[in-house]
């Protein structure tokens, strides 16, 4: 990017990002200031967090120049954090943003001096240097705007195609924390992220500049725009199928590991085994909409659901989960409740296919239930 700066920081010491998704290694607040021959943009502020770091990486990439224009793309505070000390900084500079942002930012305390109101279409002229902007509601905010420079074929993204990790985390397998990203954050708006793509179809990329994670260029950038059609559009990434349980005592654990294994000889597809007691929750969200297949083993507890596994069946219902096909394993001692629960909870999502026969475990599989699990692993992969 010849005239595009990365001024962005990172929060290595963040272990929760939102205060509920698992930040192994940090994340980062991307920032850039654009350079055109007559004026000046700086595209996102970063989390208050950075804001003195971020500061002086903005003063030092305008080497004495003042800006002229703050984009603002997205109100979230991760990203509007260190806006009023940018603004007590340069009260001169021009904040840019939706009219859905103006409202928001007087709801998190912030007035800038000067501001512009631009929707979609409308473009900036810095000299030399265009920004489009398009407006991207619901990805995942409303107010969202995405900012494009056709000089360089530069796309500030927003949120979109963001991933978790500082920086230079994890560069050569951007997909990983991108999907469990993806599916935790912007994941219920897959209608919102398909037309915001179709609008940019026709605009040459040669790179994508996100708020989070690293910049986009050449192979990277073409399986992130892939992988985000399939996303978006709720299809299936990988032929495969989670095994997802909730245990109390280790029977339910017993029965899915061995159902696990069964799948494993009959398919070549993948087979993934999640213990929802213990396992990263946003993991196994991402991996119910990578495949195409899941079943669900649960305990009873309460007259309902082991409360690991409701919460999961929350998390799926909350991001938009649909069109996949389902199976069902119950356990009770004396009075089984899961496929009856696990039924009605998935009732909400669209296009849930439940295969039959379900199965009913009363405290520990017996061996003749073994012809139950081979049945079922036959059901759930026949296509």
């Amino acid at each position: 990017m010849k005239n595009i700066q990365y001024i962005g920081c990172d929060d290595a010491d963040l272990d929760l990002f939102e205060s509920q998704y698992e930040l192994p290694e940090g994340m980062c607040y991307n920032s850039y200031v654009v350079n055109g021959k007559q004026r000046v943009a700086i595209v996102d502020a970063v989390d208050a967090r950075c804001g003195e770091e971020w500061l002086a990486n903005v003063a030092q990439a305008l080497n004495g120049r003042q800006p002229d224009y703050f984009i603002c793309q997205h109100m979230e505070p991760d990203h509007s954090g260190a806006m009023n000390d940018f603004l007590a900084k340069y009260p001169e500079a021009i904040v840019v943003c939706s009219k859905q942002a103006v409202q928001l930012m007087t709801q998190f305390g912030i007035s800038p001096a000067n501001s512009q109101v631009v929707a979609e279409g409308e473009s900036l002229d810095l000299g030399g240097m265009t920004l489009q902007f398009v407006a991207a509601p619901m990805v995942h905010w409303p107010e969202v705007l995405m900012t494009y420079c056709p000089e360089e074929q530069v796309l500030f993204s927003a949120d979109a195609f963001g991933k978790f990790g500082v920086y230079h985390a994890d560069e050569d397998d951007w997909a990983c924390e991108a999907r469990r990203y993806y599916f935790n954050i912007v994941g219920k708006y897959g209608v919102a992220v398909t037309n915001v793509l179709k609008k940019l179809a026709d605009k040459p990329i040669q790179t994508i500049a996100p708020l989070h994670g690293p910049i986009l260029e050449g192979a990277k950038r073409d399986e992130a725009l892939r992988l985000y059609s399939i996303w978006s559009a709720y299809g299936v990434e990988t032929d495969g199928v989670l095994v997802a349980y909730a245990s109390i005592h280790g029977n339910t654990r017993r029965a899915a590991e061995q159902l696990a294994e069964i799948l494993q000889r009959k398919t070549s597809g993948k087979v993934a085994l999640a213990d929802l007691s213990r396992c990263d929750m946003a993991e196994a969200v991402e991996d119910a909409f990578r495949m195409n297949r899941m079943v669900l083993c649960c305990a009873t507890y309460d007259g309902d659901i082991f409360p690991a596994m409701h919460m999961f069946l929350h998390k799926l219902r909350l991001k938009a989960y649909q069109n996949r096909r389902v199976a069902l394993v119950e356990n009770g001692s004396w009075a089984p409740q899961g496929v009856r629960v696990m039924k009605d909870m998935l009732a909400a999502c669209k296009n849930i296919e439940i295969v039959e026969p379900t199965i009913t475990i009363r405290g520990a599989l017996k061996p003749e239930q073994t012809a139950e699990l081979n049945a079922l692993a036959d059901a759930l992969l026949k296509e």
